[in-house]
């Protein structure tokens, strides 16, 4: 098969895509193209021991694949290289050089950014997101010269950042505006927990705390003004969520909302284009068919390899369980599933003990679990969720009975 495949992004979706297409023996060329100057990296350890470390070794065990991989494969990586527009009648894309690409398959890898708070003072010094490579160097010489760390945000990335900048010694207060910290990601249960442990750690917690304003004193931020309080700062880190990067397939006339809409073959609107990953709007049977934008890495993989699938002349549909995980200091939070629309819960195991899990069911139907410090009863509940069991609520409670034997 001699057609052309470019892919824009080159992220764990894009470079994904690559290793996939060639495993399939795909013979035809493969371009793949990034705006960053970096190898293509892994982002997960950006908000962790990346802040902690300062030796090209770290950021060498960073990259998805080393450089041979590409020559190997024969994929043509293009770094530094942005897309303009797209034109897809004529299939080809217009680069900001002024030169032009043609195509026979595209597929938009090209991810989301971090949210920018547009507030009064947001134009400070000292004001920060995370999100790409440079963004987390920039990140980690602010944290080592700042005292006084102010996170504007409660999710998953905040509060990496805030166990990692406690354990370097950093005063932290993080202003969450909801009244429970991952309040749309995992349970009121989980939520506690994980709140007692970083309190614990010395980390300020400010619920119910909405920011209003930076206040600064000779173009540098000094503190964050909420509706309630001002909080002393000399570094603010803001992970108030992110936004797809969708505007190229806007201008090109594709359908997007929420992110670039797709169909369960991850096709957009136009012919020959395809979508993947943190940009994409898809429609899912773990969500009871809800569209949802998902920003996952097991997502990205998954819909990379069902691509590449596709474009070797395969016949599939998108349907993979959605799992997630996040590393916040000596806490390890593993998702699986969608626990939209759940009914109730059942608790197995002691929240006090540290180690529990959360398994959410709408009536009758288990749809999702989160597990705290539980790696084997996630990977059981992953199982458990792709062979569509749905265990009694008793016996998940009972902490006796082996959920192993259910698999059986």
């Amino acid at each position: 098969m001699n057609r052309h495949v470019v892919i824009v992004g080159a992220g764990h979706a894009g470079v994904s895509l690559c290793a996939a297409l060639r495993a399939l023996d795909f013979s035809g060329a493969i371009t793949l193209l990034s705006d960053e100057g970096d190898l293509p990296y892994h982002r997960p350890p950006l908000s962790k021991a990346f802040l902690t470390q300062d030796s090209a070794l770290v950021e060498a065990r960073l990259l998805l694949e080393p450089h041979s991989f590409y020559d190997e494969k024969q994929i043509d990586l293009r770094l530094n290289t942005r897309v303009r527009a797209i034109d897809t009648q004529a299939r080809s894309l217009q680069l900001a050089d002024g030169s032009e690409l043609a195509y026979d398959a595209l597929v938009l890898a090209t991810g989301a950014r971090a949210r920018i708070l547009t507030l009064p003072g947001s134009e400070l010094d000292g004001i920060v997101v995370l999100r790409t490579l440079e963004q987390a160097r920039t990140l980690r010489e602010r944290l080592a010269a700042s005292q006084c760390v102010s996170i504007v945000g409660g999710g998953f990335i905040g509060l990496e950042i805030a166990a990692t900048a406690r354990k370097l010694g950093k005063q932290v207060t993080v202003l969450e505006s909801a009244s429970r910290i991952m309040e749309r990601s995992v349970s009121p249960e989980v939520s506690a927990y994980v709140a007692r442990k970083h309190r614990e750690q010395g980390i300020h917690l400010e619920l119910d705390s909405t920011v209003k304003a930076f206040v600064g004193d000779h173009g540098r931020v000094t503190a964050v003004h909420t509706d309630s309080a001002e909080w002393p700062a000399d570094l603010v880190i803001v992970g108030a969520g992110s936004l797809p990067n969708s505007e190229l397939a806007e201008g090109a006339g594709i359908a997007c909302a929420n992110g670039i809409l797709v169909d369960a073959r991850m096709r957009t609107s136009a012919p020959e284009v395809y979508a993947v990953g943190d940009c994409v709007n898809f429609q899912s049977r773990h969500a009871g068919s809800a569209r949802l934008r998902l920003e996952s890495i097991q997502n990205a993989n998954d819909q990379a390899r069902l691509v590449a699938q596709l474009i070797n002349g395969e016949s599939a549909d998108y349907d993979a369980l959605p799992w997630f995980w996040s590393d916040q200091g000596e806490v390890k939070l593993q998702m699986v599933g969608l626990a939209l629309g759940r009914t109730h819960c059942v608790i197995r195991g002691e929240p006090d003990q540290g180690r529990f899990s959360v398994f959410h069911y709408r009536d009758t139907t288990l749809i999702a679990v989160d597990s705290v410090n539980q790696p084997l009863e996630h990977l059981l509940s992953r199982k458990l969720l792709s062979a569509g069991l749905s265990p009694d609520p008793a016996l998940i409670a009972d902490t006796r009975f082996a959920l192993k034997s259910l698999l059986d």
